[in-house]
Parts: C-alpha cells; structure tokens; sequence
C-alpha cells in the first residue's frame, strides 16, 4: 500500500480501479527531409490537419456547454482561436516552406520553442498555458499521423484516471458515466483540471509526483479529495474504514438536502447569513439550492485563466449579467480580480519574480495595469443597472491603495454618465481583509469601506508565514493560530464600531468546528462553498450564540493552536454531534 499527499481541489471520495493515461508528450518527432516541390502539399497536409483539429474542437466545445456550462466551455474557443492565430501558425508554415522539413517535424519543433520559453517560469497558471499548447500539438501531431489518439472516451470499465497531467480537451472529452475522479503529478488550484473537475463534481487531487509512476493500470486506489490523498494498492482494512466513511457521507448529504430550505437561525433566534463563492455564473444556482441567500464572493481570475487573450468589456458583462440573473433579486459581490502569484502576472512579466507572493498581485497589480482594472470595473457598474451589486477589492494593505481603486471606480462612472450608460452610482465598496497590516488597521479602513470580508486564507498564510499551497509546511497552516483568531476578533470589533457588515470568506467558514468560534468571535455572515451550506446550516441550527461566545473566549484564551483545534473539535461534537455526521476525523 503506498500513500501519496497532493493538493486537494475537488471534494468526494472514490475507491476504483486506476486507468493510468499513456503520456504521448515528449516522444521524439524524426526530422523528415522533402524536396522544395513536395513544400506546398506538405503545407496542405498540414492544413488539413489543423481544419481537423479544428473540427474536434468544435464538437468538444458543444459537448463541454452541455456538461460544464458556457464559461467553463470557452477554454475551446480559445483553443481554436489559437489554431488560427499567425504567431503559432505562420512558422509552421513558413519552416516547412523554407527549412524544406515534414509537417510533424515542423509543428512539433515550433510549439517545443513556444512551450519551452513559457516553461522556463515557475508559475502555475504559465504552466497552465503550456498545458494548452501541447495539447493542440498533440491534437495536430495525432491528425498528420493518422494514429489513435490518447484518449478517456472509450474506457470499458467506471475508472478513477491517473495522469501526469490532463488537458481541457482530455477531461471533457469522456464519457462522464466512465470516469469517477482524477488524480495528477502535475497541477495546482488553479489549473484546468482543477477547474474542470470542480465544474464536473469530480473528486480530484493534484500535484501528487509521483502517481504515474507507481500506479499500475487496473489496480485498486482510493482518491480522496477532501483531504488530498491518493492511496495505490490499499489493503483490505483501508478499504473497509474509506467504504464506511463514503456510506456516512452519502447518507448524511442526504439527510442534509432536507435542511437546505430551512433558515439558518441558532437557537436563540439570531440568523445568521449564508452566502456562497464561486467561481463561474452556473454555480450560483446550486448556492441557491442548497440554501444559500446570495453569492458572497465571485472569484473573477477564471476569466483570464481560461483564454489566451484578455477578456473584453463585454466578456465580463456577460458573465455577471448571467450571475444576477441567476440570483434573481440576491445580493452579488465580485471580487475584482485577484491575479499574480500562481495565477497569472508571471507569464507576461519580463523578468518574472523571485517571489511573486510577495510582488506585483491582486489589487497591487491591478493598480500598475489601470486599463485592465477600469475595463473590468465599468463592466461591474453596467451589471450593477441589472441587480444588487457589491464590488470588493483584494490584497488591500494600504489606505492609499484602497483609496487609489476606489479613484478609478468613480472614474469609471464618470465615463458610464458621460455616455448616459446606466449602473448604480450608490453601489456598497468594500475590501477583502487577508493580511495582518490590513486587519491592525481595520479602524481605520472601516472609516472608508462599506464593509469587510475577511479571507482566511490568505490571513493564515502571510500571518504565519506559510505557504498554504506547499505540502512540506502544511502542517504549520493553522487557522487556529491565537494570533489569527486575535486579528479576526480585532477586525469584526473595528467594523461594529464603525457600523459596517463584516463576514468570512475563506476555508475557514465552512468548516464546522470554525462555525462556532467566528460566530462567536461576532461574524453574523459566512461565504462558503455551495457545497458546504447544508452541513453548516445544520450546525448553526444547534447552536446558540451565548455558547458560541463562550467557545470564543475559552480558545482565545489558549496559547497553542493545536491545543484550540482540540478544544474546538471537542467541544462542537458535544453540542452538535450529528454535524459531524460524514466528516472525518481529519477535517
């Protein structure tokens, strides 16, 4: 039996049989020489080869609508947008033309110089774009070929899929009723994969090194992506133990659909407020489904993510257009877009940084690339005309950055009055709190913000100073940290004395054992994944907010952060124990 960690990105647990995918990647094109008469049809083979791969991609595209919805489809369109774009196209041509080589040799040698100049970046969402190009020279390497192409469409058995890393068009390709969960080497949070799998409800965990090279096709593995860990070969009693916990879980969402309609009030009558995140338009049905009142952070960065070109005016428009129609008549608040770090700025910067973490991200980089932001703005305000909008900034450290966004913002309604648009002028501006300068100086910003949403994520992080995406510190990421716990008291104080609404954000939110302490901390909202709200809403119906004020003050009182998850755990397993029906001990 052999245990691999790696980061999960799409929760669910399945026990199957593992299909490890053949990696074509990387196998050497000969170099074929033609005579100058045979350049012109050798360009036509490989024409032809494009307009088939055109063609594949524009089914994938109509199958990818229907299963995953439009947003998350484009990532096709831009793939046969890349397939006529002349940067990657005319070289091709060209080389064969003037280089007097074969089609295969060609295409294959011009996307290993693109990939290879966007590979020499440590960045996950670069390495995203990678990803992107050999796929579309696998896809076109496969047509000149005339070979069978890698493929997940015609599995004979439901099969869990491990891979060194998957394309878009490889994970929606197959047949859904085929394929229980995804397991890589390669891959982050915000790689396509993870994207999809979301998208799809598909149990998934990335970044596991080394799982193609120890999985052998057909054998059993276990894929759990609540806590991100790949098991190959387990012996009987690990099955058994994972057996009964997905019969909890199952049972236990289900007795959880139940509770989904009904209000989330303690049990002294206050209500508190449950909102969703997400990150494409087609998820803020399913918050509202599962008894969510409103989407409590919309994570725009898909949008850059997904496509090859920056989004226009319109994209954007479009996108939360179709958020508010969906909410019809709740509360929005779009975060406007958190890029940098793993996401995004390193693949256009010309030296990329040494640690980008640090730099140039979110609303920092938004402030040195002013287009870019006042595109994505005035498309916030022209929605805002369509139903209750809140804009929320990111990262915010300073008062003078704040105040910088929020100069742009009213910029951009100056040019939407000028040109007699519609948006609402009045529309409620507020910051996200995730780093320990922002939260000292939480009075100071309540003077200016209509309301703060404390991200715990990024809180945890750079308060503690841990990476929350590197496996070899994650047990040094505790929410439960004395000192994030003081920052998060500090920071709803500093809005109820200033009068503006604070909520939660981050993992931390939709935790059970967390519930209790931020309520009692004085968080009356908390902004979770949609998933989540049942089992939340249950807890919070067991609880009053005088034992969540107690709970808060026992754990801020203690000086280790292990010493508060254990008081945590079990003192809300006492209060509400059938809250953590289905949930591991681990969670």
């Amino acid at each position: 039996m052999k245990i691999l960690k790696g980061i999960p990105v799409s929760p669910g647990i399945v026990i199957g049989r593992v299909h490890v995918l053949d990696d074509a990647r990387g196998r050497r094109i000969p170099l074929r020489r033609i005579i100058e008469d045979q350049a012109d049809p050798e360009v036509d083979r490989f024409e032809a080869a494009r307009g088939a791969s055109i063609g594949d991609l524009g089914k994938v595209h109509a199958v990818a609508v229907d299963e995953m919805g439009e947003e998350t489809a484009r990532i096709f369109l831009f793939h046969i947008g890349a397939l006529s774009d002349p940067a990657l196209i005319e070289p091709i041509r060209t080389m064969i033309r003037e280089e007097h080589v074969g089609a295969e040799y060609a295409v294959a040698e011009v996307f290993r110089r693109w990939t290879q100049r966007f590979a020499a970046h440590d960045d996950a969402a670069f390495r995203t774009k990678v990803n992107d190009l050999q796929d579309l020279a696998d896809r076109l390497l496969v047509h000149l070929q005339g070979g069978g192409r890698t493929s997940l469409a015609h599995l004979s058995e439901p099969s869990i899929v491990a891979a060194r890393d998957l394309t878009p068009s490889q994970t929606a390709g197959f047949d859904r009723e085929k394929i229980l969960a995804f397991a890589t080497d390669l891959g982050g949070p915000t790689s396509h994969t993870a994207i999809v799998a979301r998208a799809l409800n598909l149990p998934a965990v990335v970044g596991c090194h080394t799982i193609t090279a120890l999985a052998e096709d057909g054998g059993t593995i276990i894929v759990d992506g609540d806590r991100g860990r790949v098991i190959l070969d387990p012996d009987e009693e690990t099955i058994e133990e994972y057996r009964v916990l997905i019969t909890r879980s199952e049972s236990h969402i289900l007795s959880l659909r139940e509770i989904a309609d009904l209000p989330a009030v303690t049990t002294d009558g206050v209500t508190i407020e449950l909102v969703g995140n997400i990150e494409f338009p087609e998820e803020a049905q399913a918050v509202l489904e599962l008894g969510g009142v409103g989407v409590g952070l919309y994570r725009t960065e898909f949008l850059y993510l997904t496509g090859l070109t920056e989004p226009s005016e319109e994209d954007h428009l479009r996108v939360y257009k179709k958020c508010i129609e969906m909410l019809k008549g709740r509360p929005l608040t779009i975060r406007t877009v958190d890029l940098g770090a793993d996401k995004y700025t390193q693949a256009r910067a010309e030296i990329p940084e040494r640690n980008p973490f640090l730099g140039l991200r979110s609303i920092r980089y938004c402030l040195q690339h002013m287009t870019m932001f006042k595109t994505q703005l005035r498309a916030i305000l022209r929605a805002s005309a369509h139903g209750p909008i809140k804009i929320m900034f990111p990262l915010i450290t300073t008062l003078h950055e704040f105040r910088q966004a929020r100069h742009l913002l009213h910029d951009a309604m100056e040019d939407l009055e000028e040109l007699g648009i519609e948006h609402d002028s009045k529309v409620p501006v507020g910051m996200m709190v995730e780093v320990p300068s922002a939260a000292v100086m939480a009075d100071a910003f309540a003077r200016e913000a209509d309301f703060f949403s404390i991200g715990t994520n990024d809180l945890v992080q750079y308060t503690l100073a841990v990476d929350r995406t590197n496996e070899r510190v994650a047990s040094l990421y505790q929410p439960t940290h004395p000192a994030v716990i003081k920052l998060i008291r500090d920071v709803v104080r500093a809005g109820k004395r200033r009068g503006i609404p604070v909520s939660c954000c981050g993992e931390s939110a939709g935790e059970p054992i967390y519930a209790p302490l931020l309520l009692g901390l004085g968080l009356r909202t908390l902004s979770l994944t949609a998933s989540g709200i049942p089992a939340l809403k249950q807890l919070i119906r067991g609880l009053s907010i005088p034992q969540c004020e107690a709970i808060a003050k026992k754990a801020i009182s203690l000086d280790s952060e292990i010493e508060v998850a254990a008081y945590l755990r079990d003192k809300v397993r006492k209060i509400v124990p059938e809250a953590f029906e289905g949930w591991a001990d681990e969670r």
